[in-house]
């Protein structure tokens, strides 16, 4: 595996509390490390915030994850380009990001140039940051935004502590009170792996999907931040250890590395996306190449 700086070490560490704090960027922020994900101060339109995040864990059952996987698995939105997805998704502003209103793309952009000037010497790195929110193009082919955006939960157990908003926030939801899916380990079994547990269906998912049904050769690591870059609960509170295997232990320094660049590089600052698109071109014919069975 490789590794990307000396603080992914922190496996070692005497007090495990220490894996799940964010660490600081290596870059300017344009507000307080404190004041991204504020959850509890959205007022005029960010209160859209609230509202799609209460839909989704009123919607979000272990039985819908499980139909929404399979039913995306043949690859039914059609064959794309990731150039030609990267256009649609320009037409999105994610409804549950409380830090930015401005559409996804730029975001995308915004992650990925972060992360090429900090890892220029790994370029697939920079590639992940472009692609890993390319799975919300589904808000786009009909699906609502509460089953595409926002951060993930592990569906049919109990609830992890951290989940945005709370219990409260899943009331109506049937998976609460059903004693299938409410219990520590619900229908899993202690140790068994993230990828032997079904989380809520979203962009994550779907696009991870995408890249291993069309070979992509981006590095595990990198399938690893796409995959569960939303799973806050996991990777930013700790939640879901009992679940994790060795393998999950493992890969969860590179997915807080990527989550800072994700999080922290949300600003004014706005690349210039024409003249940085070449860079990813090339990336794309590499790693990605093609029209891609979504």
């Amino acid at each position: 595996m490789i590794v990307l700086d000396p603080d992914f070490t922190t496996m070692g560490l005497e007090d495990p509390s220490e894996i799940y704090r964010p660490k600081p960027p290596k870059f300017e922020l344009d507000k307080a490390m404190e004041n991204f994900r504020d959850y509890d101060n959205l007022e005029g339109d960010m209160k859209r915030v609230r509202d799609t995040y209460y839909e989704m864990h009123r919607n979000q059952t272990h039985q819908f994850a499980c139909s929404q996987r399979e039913k995306y698995k043949p690859g039914i939105v059609g064959e794309y380009t990731i150039m030609e997805m990267m256009d649609v998704v320009a037409k999105l502003v994610d409804e549950s990001d409380p830090d930015t209103s401005l559409p996804n793309d730029i975001h995308m952009y915004q992650t990925a140039e972060r992360i090429r000037a900090a890892y220029p010497e790994q370029p697939w790195f920079a590639l992940v940051g472009l692609i890993h929110d390319l799975g919300k193009v589904l808000a786009l082919h009909g699906e609502p935004q509460w089953a595409v955006v926002g951060d993930i939960f592990v569906t049919g157990c109990q609830l992890g502590p951290s989940v945005v908003f709370g219990l409260p926030s899943f009331e109506g939801n049937p998976d609460i009170t059903d004693p299938r899916y409410n219990t520590k380990y619900g229908v899993y079994s202690p140790n068994c792996g993230l990828k032997n547990v079904v989380t809520s269906w979203g962009h994550d998912e779907y696009m991870h999907q995408v890249l291993v049904r069309n070979n992509a050769t981006i590095p595990p690591e990198g399938l690893y931040m796409i995959r569960y870059h939303s799973l806050y609960p996991w990777h930013h509170h700790g939640d879901y250890d009992h679940l994790c295997s060795d393998t999950d232990r493992a890969m969860l320094p590179w997915v807080q590395k990527f989550s800072s660049f994700d999080l922290y590089s949300k600003g004014e600052e706005i690349p210039d996306v024409e003249a940085v698109k070449p860079f990813y071109e090339d990336l794309i014919e590499k790693y990605c190449p093609g029209k891609l069975l979504w």
